[in-house]
């Protein structure tokens, strides 16, 4: 598959850009104290973080008796962040309507949602995530039936695929008219599971959701800003939000964007100590894409050599030969075998070299399904 791609959407002052920026590591979008900074969408690419990177490195440069480490590239995920959406925005009102098709392309939305005190700040109206979601997932659900509505009803003798397709889009308008989002409708929150693309529309919906780029048929991530002071809660306040905005636990992440902004100028070292005196095990860049990872049911397999260590995206249950294709096409089509060894076994046994003869490394045909962590090279014809 291509990068990950979210899209972050947002009231005006929610913290969107200063999250944005600290995400990318650098100023890019306009994070001030008044409404609709933004006026331009910004997109930007960041590295997953994934500590194997390096343990694969230092045992290739060992084992490959290397000069010098080989090069670390990161699975990479792109965020896009346009103007804070308001009332009426799909009216016209504000200017977050008009750059909504940004975000269509995307595979998830990310909406941020204030929970911090700042007088400095400017805001109308109390701070309440219940009420600032309900204000967006609106503005998005018109902004689909504004996009459904354009579509024209079949006539005269139509194929069957013709007569579904059109079904499907009466029954998303029904859901839509109704004040639901799409995806959400179509699962079973009865046990608040995640909700992700795969669970919830079938395969024939997906297509008509992918094909009209639905913005509510899109999984979710709940990003809840809070104060400092609140993260050492981070774990407790994710329930009492998800009990709040009725959303399953498994999509909340709690972050302050402010405190982002303060790891974003740091180097590895100084973070993890920051962290520690925070009391947190991990940035909110890297919990939000675990949470990605998961709603979208995705995973990494790496590849490690002299020329570079890498992790690919892939979704979970893509076979062997749909990994090939990701670093290139015409890997797909001339795929022969994959050799695999899981993370684990690569790393206790010390490289490549030390696995074959130790007989640890598996020889995979073309439908092997892939899981996360697998450590492979990939035999391909001419």
């Amino acid at each position: 598959m291509s990068q990950l791609s979210i899209g972050i959407v947002g009231l005006p002052n929610v913290g969107k850009s200063t999250l944005f920026n600290a995400l990318l590591k650098k100023q890019v979008a306009l994070a001030a104290d008044y409404p609709f900074a933004t006026i331009q969408p910004n997109i930007g690419v960041v590295e997953v973080p994934d500590e194997r990177l390096e343990v694969l490195a230092n045992i290739t440069q060992q084992s490959e008796k290397l000069a010098n480490l080989p090069p670390i590239k990161h699975a990479l995920v792109e965020f896009v962040d346009i103007a804070g959406l308001v009332k009426g925005a799909a009216q016209g009102e504000g200017l977050g309507n008009q750059f909504l098709a940004n975000i269509r392309e995307t595979q998830a939305i990310c909406h941020v949602l204030r929970a911090f005190a700042n007088a400095k700040v400017v805001r109308e109206g109390s701070i309440s995530p219940v009420e600032d979601l309900a204000t967006v997932r609106t503005e998005l659900q018109l902004a689909d039936l504004a996009t459904l509505n354009k579509q024209v009803a079949p006539k005269g003798t139509v194929s069957k695929t013709e007569q579904w397709r059109w079904s499907i889009i009466e029954e998303f308008k029904k859901t839509l008219e109704q004040g639901r989002n799409i995806l959400v409708s179509k699962a079973n929150l009865n046990n608040h599971q995640a909700v992700t693309g795969k669970s919830a529309l079938n395969k024939d919906e997906a297509l008509v959701a992918k094909e009209l780029c639905l913005l509510t048929a899109k999984p979710e991530i709940f990003v809840i800003n809070v104060d400092e002071k609140d993260l050492s809660q981070a774990e407790d306040l994710k329930g009492k939000w998800a009990k709040q905005l009725d959303v399953p636990i498994e999509q909340v992440v709690i972050i302050s964007a402010q405190i982002e902004s303060q790891l974003a100028v740091l180097d590895t070292t100084d973070q993890q100590a920051y962290l520690q005196d925070l009391g947190l095990d991990e940035s909110g860049l890297e919990r939000l894409a675990k949470v990605a990872y998961d709603i979208l049911q995705l995973q990494s397999f790496l590849t490690a050599g002299e020329i570079e260590v890498k992790a690919w995206t892939i979704e979970k249950g893509a076979t062997a030969r749909q990994a090939a294709g990701v670093i290139h096409s015409d890997f797909y089509d001339k795929f022969i075998s994959a050799r695999v060894i899981s993370f684990e076994d690569f790393v206790k046994l010390g490289g490549w070299q030390s696995a074959k003869e130790a007989g640890k490394i598996r020889q995979e045909g073309r439908d092997y399904l892939m899981q996360d962590g697998d450590v492979v090279e990939f035999m391909v014809g001419r």
